[in-house]
């Protein structure tokens, strides 16, 4: 089974409650969701938030909307991942984000083919942050269980633990990893909700896809971007993402 699992939570102190703030009538992570589902790949889509009370609106959300839930540890995602994947039986990990309202299916469908394509353990479009080529808000990470059983029983450091996937690239621990490259450089995009101007550029994109009746693919999305450059300039100086520096490193 080939499944999404999207990390939810609404704990962030930059935007408290960012994945159920709301944009014409719909919270932002129902954007995200129906958006997912125009994958002609995955199997599944699952939402895998805290056992904390404070994340009992994303459980609300799920049942009320027929999303399937799962709850684990707050801090230590990488058990959350390995739990849910466990439970659910599911053989490829397609790892996203709740503050990623604006994913794209056609980049969810090209990561799992580069995934199985190249027999990688682990395959990613945003990491290394160095090399990559695709924006904030458009990360796909892809991995076996294996793979994810493997760093759930290895990994020890806390931080690790707390961002997934940093066992499988950011040091030399054995996994076969790629990344999805592009002919054109699109890093300096910010598609992501951590702030409140980022949740300005959102709302725009969404506003004007809408009032277009378009799904609204990254290449659109950009144009979109391009033609409104004070929307653009907005959160541009977020554009290397939270927990990186400007040379690319985990803070």
């Amino acid at each position: 089974m080939i499944a999404a699992i999207i990390q939810a939570r609404m704990g962030s102190t930059r935007l408290p409650g960012k994945v159920l703030k709301e944009v014409n009538g719909s919270p932002l992570l129902k954007y995200q969701i129906d958006r997912v589902r125009g994958s002609s790949v995955l199997n599944k889509i699952v939402i895998a938030t805290t056992d904390q009370a404070e994340d009992d609106p994303i459980a609300l959300f799920c049942k009320s909307n027929d999303i399937e839930c799962f709850r684990g540890s707050k801090d230590d995602v990488l058990s959350r991942y390995y739990e849910c994947a466990k439970k659910l039986k599911i053989d490829t990990i397609v790892r996203l984000t709740g503050d990623c309202p604006l994913s794209d299916p056609e980049i969810i469908d090209k990561m799992i083919g580069l995934y199985r394509s190249a027999g990688v353990d682990y395959a990613a479009n945003t990491v290394p942050p160095e090399t990559r080529k695709y924006p904030s808000g458009l990360d796909v990470e892809v991995f076996s269980f294996s793979a994810l059983k493997r760093a759930h029983e290895e990994c020890k450091n806390k931080h690790d633990r707390e961002h997934v996937a940093f066992y499988f690239w950011k040091y030399n621990n054995g996994f076969k990893t790629m990344q999805l490259g592009s002919s054109k450089n699109y890093s300096k995009y910010r598609l992501s909700v951590d702030y409140p101007e980022d949740l300005e550029v959102v709302k725009f994109i969404i506003t004007v896809l809408k009032s277009k009746n378009s799904f609204g693919h990254a290449e659109e999305i950009f144009e979109i971007l391009d033609e409104n450059p004070h929307i653009k300039e907005k959160n541009s100086k977020y554009y290397f993402g939270i927990g990186w520096n400007k040379q690319g490193s985990a803070k």
